[in-house]
């Protein structure tokens, strides 16, 4: 099942509105066949697992990260192929979390006489379908926050500049992460001073890149415009910025959308459910401090990824949380899940820890 897993995490960023999807074919204790879901509208995960084992595939043993689907989509139902396959047993990591689907498939299965077993694997297999899981039940994408800080959090110094607060070893984690999501989150004062690309290197990138932009106050000729994949660009602004402004964004060949306002600028919530809307199932947010404070307070961050290299700046620097902050007994509450050393740095990830039930646990 884990190579099941580490097969579907080749297909993250490329799935939308899919989830990524990894499966694996046993016939007599070898493995026969695999495969991963690559992109929407193309076979999925099992019937290239099945379909490279050919033959050694009746009487095997499939196994796959997520329940296979049972209804008709852009592609045929994989239950249907497992059955036309012969495999006798179905080991399944989670199942589907649309509420619509959930259990049809395995149920399907099971009525046709084959063995179905679900729950092998089951952290690393949620894990990699979190983004998807809340996108079909909340309707909006799984967002990361990443950023570069020192030992003080901050992540400029005072004049803005924050190249390279981190090692080279941490910039290539982050450009494989950008590689896994759908698109990438920044405000206006972050491209306007590091001119970022936002895009995770390859030739073809597929994730989008997503400035929001109050006022318009980003430069036509700025990177994300530029850089020759500005297909792949979308302002999101209000009506606070002159149309003057927002048709020469147009006119490079980006995407501008007008959102409504929100707190202190753009709706955040309205932004992503146009992004929930356009199939995006994950969200890199790189910062400001401003735009990840705006987050926070929205209840928008799912995940925290935090690279601290050792180094400090200062009361003067830029904070990695901006916005007036909290009270100590209303702050954020977060909860560490991995914690590891990249290059000079250290990796630190945390999710939002949940309310505790009336018992005090959590």
């Amino acid at each position: 099942m884990m190579r099941a897993v580490e097969l579907a995490r080749r297909g993250e960023g490329g799935t939308r509105p899919n989830p990524p999807v990894g499966a694996v074919v046993v016939h007599g204790h070898r493995i026969a066949g695999e495969g991963y879901h690559r992109k929407a509208g193309e076979p999925h995960a099992e019937v290239l697992a099945l379909a490279q084992a050919g033959a050694r595939a009746r009487g095997a043993v499939l196994y796959v990260t997520l329940e296979p689907c049972s209804t008709w989509g852009r592609t045929p139902p994989c239950t249907e192929a497992i059955l036309r396959a012969g495999v006798r047993r179905v080991v399944a990591a989670v199942a589907d979390p649309n509420p619509r689907h959930r259990g049809r498939g395995f149920a399907i299965l099971r009525r046709n006489g084959l063995e179905v077993k679900t729950g092998v694997c089951h952290a690393a297999a949620a894990e990699l379908i979190a983004p998807f899981a809340l996108w079909v039940t909340q309707r909006r994408p799984f967002v990361t926050v990443k950023l570069g800080v020192t030992m003080d959090g901050r992540i400029a110094d005072r004049t803005g500049h924050s190249r390279w607060i981190t090692s080279p070893a941490a910039r290539r984690v982050v450009q494989a992460l950008r590689r896994q999501c759908d698109a990438v989150l920044v405000g206006q004062r972050t491209a306007v001073l590091d001119d970022p690309s936002l895009l995770g290197g390859g030739r073809r990138p597929r994730a989008f890149r997503v400035v929001v932009d109050t006022g318009g106050a980003l430069d036509p000729d700025a990177r994300v415009f530029t850089d020759g994949h500005v297909h792949r660009t979308i302002i999101a602004t209000t009506n606070c910025c002159p149309s003057g402004r927002q048709a020469a964004y147009q006119a490079t060949g980006a995407t501008v959308w007008t959102i409504p306002h929100g707190r202190g600028g753009v709706s955040l919530r309205a932004l992503m459910r146009k992004l929930h809307e356009l199939g995006v199932l994950h969200v890199l947010c790189e910062g400001g401090g401003e735009l990840v404070a705006s987050l926070i307070r929205a209840g928008l961050v799912d995940r925290y990824m935090w690279f601290v290299a050792p180094r400090v700046l200062g009361a003067t620097g830029c904070p990695a949380v901006g916005g007036p902050g909290w009270l100590l007994e209303t702050a954020p509450r977060l909860r560490f899940v991995r914690c590891e050393r990249v290059g000079s740095d250290m990796m630190l990830v945390a999710v939002p820890k949940k309310k505790s039930g009336r018992d005090g646990r959590s």
